[in-house]
């Protein structure tokens, strides 16, 4: 996955100019930031409505924060919006626990690679159901790691724990989603006996 490159000063400037209403920067915030973490609030929650409002209210904290960031304050943009979309999540997950799947399996088509397309989806669906299944602090250190690609330097910061935490709290969701999705192998199509990477 590759990751967004940032600038604290450029987005700090960035920030300011929003902060002083200036509609372009408004708008490059929002080009920049919001598919980010919409899809990291989806990612989490698995439920499109719940995360489009996450992702609302996280770009609300965000405007909110322009007029006094301090770019030399410490996190970047991303890493301190990764914090307050992963921690408006967990708020949500702990008041109800959405078990609905993402919307639609798309109906296949007759031409070449429909079972191919179906099978990947299947798939997906299937990791975001044990991604679920998992402890909230788990499934956010692995999205983060192995969905998001971020480092484990990033991860402790947006997560506020040591390196070695992120290590082990990814460690252990990821044997949880191996033994999780054991079961389904050959119905997934996987031959091998491990929950390949490339699959997050």
């Amino acid at each position: 996955m590759t990751q967004l490159q940032t600038d604290p000063a450029a987005e700090a400037a960035l920030l300011q100019a929003y902060a002083a209403g200036e509609s372009d920067a408004a708008r490059e915030l929002a080009t920049r930031y919001t598919p980010l973490v919409f899809a990291h609030a989806f990612r989490m929650l698995n439920d499109r409505a719940e995360a489009e409002d996450v992702a609302q209210e996280a770009m609300l904290k965000l405007w909110r924060q322009a007029p006094g960031w301090d770019a030399a304050g410490g996190a970047s943009v991303r890493t301190w919006l990764y914090r307050v979309t992963a921690n408006l999540c967990i708020d949500r997950l702990r008041k109800t626990r959405p078990d609905a799947m993402p919307e639609d399996l798309d109906v296949a088509d007759d031409g070449p690679g429909a079972e191919a397309r179906l099978q990947a989806k299947a798939r997906q669906m299937a990791l975001e159901e044990a991604l679920m299944q998992l402890p909230d602090r788990q499934r956010q250190a692995v999205v983060l790691r192995h969905i998001e690609g971020l480092g484990n330097t990033e991860i402790a910061q947006i997560m506020d724990i040591g390196p070695r935490a992120v290590e082990s709290l990814t460690a252990r969701g990821k044997r949880a989603l191996t033994a999780l999705l054991s079961g389904q192998r050959t119905g997934l199509g996987y031959t091998d006996d491990t929950v390949e990477e490339s699959s997050f």
